[in-house]
């Protein structure tokens, strides 16, 4: 029995971090069932537009946010291979390492601080005036104190997130996956608390601040490894901001601001242009669709730590072997499950009207789905090369993500949800996924010849 189970992990790649972040990924799709089934219950069409704007509202955090928790991961990881770390959190090895890697830590946290406070300034204003401006004609929805307390929840969590992206990178992988699974257990009881006592617009923000306080019991817990860090002197030796971060980061920036616009400014434009229910029907089937594209990638997040410490060791045929390995498994899982998901959405259409309503027809669905197995390719190959500490996506994020604003835009009046979801498909689908592939082939061969490496790699590691 035990030697199956061992080849059956060996397979599908099912180690500990991967399965404490499929359960997390699959609790929240089994949490968000009951989410949307009391949203049924507690929530009116128009209410239930409003919850997923308040989510997309918070989403904007990724404005200040930079990819800068990507970053910290990848530095992390890159001096993580240099030093060994006890148990009891203890460093020993390479001690330029030991003060990179602190380094990194401080500024992360003095980075995060400031932007958290730029984050709330800008997010409550921006979302006051937004629903004041779009009030639903003769339906009195109570948003205010809904919209404060998932602003005051977000700058929260987002203060605490750079920590969790540099313990991962240190190389505890699992144990964040499992912390995740924690957080999104959280995350039900207080959600579902929230629709039960007949106070659903409230749950978005009720949702972060269960990470946010689950998180901070994780961190507690490793005070003494991370406190350490904080107050070790990093005078000599330092990670420089100018010229080791900065030309990462902003790259990275701009791809992740465009990865949003491609598909978290769908459920605005739709609220905006058209009504509260459609946005509604778009909200909740991206948030389907979101969590089959998390189960898939986690495979390849979770492969992120790694693929950083086989470029600072230069193992590069361990690392091809080991993301081409991970990406076959990947889709092993994803096809299914599409297949899956397609059949429960059309089955939907006889079984429960009420709930067929509630989300987008098969047709958009289907498209949908197309245009997400393309992100997902996408976005496994840019976190191989990511792990090199470059970014070469840049350009075709910003075009992918330019003609998805233009393509969605000129269609969402006239086609609605059909227009939103054809829009996704070509652009991210089709371009985004063919031009990915065609910079993922150059980069790949250079590497594979040993024509290049980063040099970064070649003055730090």
């Amino acid at each position: 029995m035990s030697s199956f189970v061992a080849r059956f992990k060996a397979a599908t790649g099912l180690d500990g971090a991967i399965i404490y972040a499929v359960s997390a990924r699959m609790w929240t799709i089994i949490g968000n069932i009951g989410t949307v089934l009391l949203m049924l219950r507690f929530l009116s069409s128009v209410e239930q537009g409003y919850y997923f704007t308040l989510i997309s509202l918070a989403t904007l955090q990724v404005v200040f946010e930079l990819g800068f928790s990507f970053v910290i991961l990848q530095l992390a990881a890159h001096e993580r291979a240099h030093i060994t770390i006890s148990p009891d959190g203890q460093i020993e090895g390479n001690a330029t390492a030991h003060a990179r890697l602190a380094s990194v830590l401080q500024l992360a946290l003095r980075w995060y601080t400031r932007a958290a406070f730029a984050l709330g300034a800008f997010l409550l204003p921006l979302g006051i005036y937004f629903f004041s401006q779009n009030k639903q004609a003769g339906i009195p929805v109570q948003w205010f104190f809904p919209c404060l307390l998932s602003v005051l929840a977000c700058v929260y969590l987002f203060m605490l997130n750079p920590v969790f992206s540099f313990l991962e990178g240190c190389g505890e992988v699992k144990q964040v996956a499992k912390l995740r699974l924690c957080q999104c257990v959280a995350n039900t009881v207080f959600a579902w608390s929230c629709m039960l006592t007949h106070h659903g617009l409230f749950a978005p923000g009720m949702i972060m601040l269960a990470s946010a306080l689950v998180g901070t019991q994780f961190l507690w817990q490793r005070r003494k490894f991370l406190l350490g860090l904080l107050s070790y002197p990093v005078t000599e030796g330092a990670v420089s901001w100018r010229d080791e971060i900065w030309p990462f980061q902003w790259k990275i920036a701009v791809s992740w601001l465009c990865a949003y616009f491609t598909m978290q400014i769908f459920t605005p434009m739709l609220f905006h242009y058209r009504n509260a229910v459609e946005a509604g029907q778009m909200g909740m089937s991206i948030s389907i669709i979101g969590y089959i594209s998390a189960i898939v990638l986690a495979w390849m997040t979770t492969k992120a730590s790694p693929f950083g410490r086989l470029v600072a060791q230069r193992e590069f045929e361990q690392l091809d072997s080991l993301f081409f390995r991970t990406l076959r498994q990947a889709m092993c899982f994803l096809l299914p499950m599409v297949g899956i998901c397609m059949l429960a959405v059309i089955l939907m259409q006889h079984i429960s009207s009420r709930i067929a309503v509630r989300i987008v027809s098969p047709r958009v669905f289907a498209i949908l789905l197309l245009g997400t197995i393309g992100s997902i390719l996408v976005q496994s190959m840019a976190i191989y090369l990511r792990s090199f500490k470059r970014e070469p996506f840049l350009w075709q994020s910003i075009t992918v993500a330019a003609l998805t604003l233009l393509l969605s835009r000129a269609t969402v009046k006239t086609m609605g949800t059909m227009g939103i979801s054809l829009s996704y498909l070509v652009c991210t689908g089709v371009v985004g996924f063919t031009s990915a592939a065609v910079i993922f082939k150059s980069w790949h061969g250079q590497i594979a010849s040993g024509e290049w490496c980063s040099p970064s790699i070649a003055e730090n590691d």
